[in-house]
């Protein structure tokens, strides 16, 4: 989509949530280029919590609802407790109950956290909310409904122990929470970077002064660039030839480190082609070829299911519906999102051995 084009989406819906689109003030500079969004395609994409709670669904979870909801969505990629495996960085940790007190988190100044997790970092819950219903799981985003997000919140929560084991969250306790949060202090908006900032603070948008300011110094340049260092020729076309590389927009378009067209890359053979698509559909998040990472290595998979005649349709049928039990506690989830062919595809390059060329 054109910038052109992504100008005239969010003017349509911006204005058509207050109520203000209409063919005379939105559309008569562009004749006969795009509507008024309705209002109940603005309510589809309307779904942002604000820090002040606007926006939040009502709707209630506990923290044992939530591990439910986390062990059937949210475990096979953040972990049973949050603490991750190899793809994701941890979600909870780094925080003690002196943070909650403060609202600030000593450990990202001190350093003595060994990770920045996201509980230590994040200052207000309603972010939490927001990422996790519109985004999450990542196979499936938007496909919990309030109370499983409200749950999964509590039971993240709970990790922390910024709320007890038998806590319920809710849209009407949800602000008392806010004042548990271990990082809620840690954020501010009263700085020159902020256009809403006071001008005392060098609020930009209040005829502040920004944080720094420089001057570009332009005065006893050099008339003659020499030039010190450079790759050696030989090594040059290491990667191809660097000028077909390149997108051809901005003012840098790669140097020619080769015939034009001499290092063009053949037509990738099928096992790569596969390969390709298996990283495309996030398969390799979660399986290494010959290692296992949060699921099995597909060459484990290949080894159990050797010479079984209906091991393609098995397991098309498990990539498809998600299962549990076979490989470990971790669930896999639906993969419905990719096609029916696709599947087809990687099972049987599974089957064959996971080459990568």
């Amino acid at each position: 989509m054109s910038r052109f084009s992504k100008t005239l989406s969010v003017l349509a819906v911006a204005a058509a949530t207050v109520g203000l689109v209409t063919p005379a003030t939105a559309f008569d500079r562009y004749p006969g280029v795009g509507r008024a969004a309705t209002p109940a395609e603005v309510k589809v994409w309307d779904i942002d919590v604000r820090p002040d709670f606007a926006g939040l669904p009502k709707g209630k979870g506990t923290v044992d609802q939530g591990i439910e909801v986390w062990e059937a969505n949210c475990a096979s990629c953040h972990g049973a407790f949050g603490e991750s495996n190899e793809v994701f960085t941890p979600l909870v940790g780094g925080t003690t109950r002196d943070d909650i007190k403060t609202g600030h988190v000593k450990s990202l100044i001190s350093g003595s956290f060994p990770q920045r997790t996201t509980l230590m970092k994040v200052a207000t819950v309603s972010t939490l909310f927001d990422y996790i219903q519109r985004a999450m799981p990542w196979t499936a985003p938007k496909s919990l409904k309030p109370d499983d997000v409200y749950a999964v919140v509590a039971y993240l929560l709970n990790l922390a122990e910024v709320v007890p084991a038998d806590f319920e969250l809710s849209d009407q306790n949800i602000a008392e929470v806010q004042q548990r949060m271990p990082n809620r202090n840690g954020m501010t908006t009263d700085h020159g970077m902020w256009p809403g900032a006071s001008a005392a603070k060098g609020g930009i948008g209040n005829g502040g002064k920004p944080d720094t300011k420089n001057v570009a110094c332009m005065k006893d340049c050099k008339k003659d660039v020499q030039i010190v260092s450079s790759l050696p020729a030989y090594a040059q076309d290491a990667h191809g030839n660097l000028a077909e590389q390149n997108r051809f927009v901005g003012q840098t378009r790669g140097k020619q480190t080769g015939e034009p067209g001499a290092t063009e890359a053949a037509a990738p053979s099928a096992a790569a082609a596969t390969l390709a698509l298996a990283n495309s559909k996030g398969c390799m998040a979660c399986h290494g070829l010959s290692n296992k990472i949060v699921g099995p290595a597909y060459a484990d998979i290949a080894a159990k299911y050797k010479d079984q005649d209906d091991a393609a349709a098995k397991l098309m049928a498990k990539v498809k519906a998600g299962g549990q039990g076979v490989w470990g506690a971790v669930p896999m989830p639906s993969q419905g999102h990719v096609k029916d062919e696709e599947i087809k595809q990687l099972v049987q390059w599974i089957l064959e051995g996971a080459k990568a060329q």
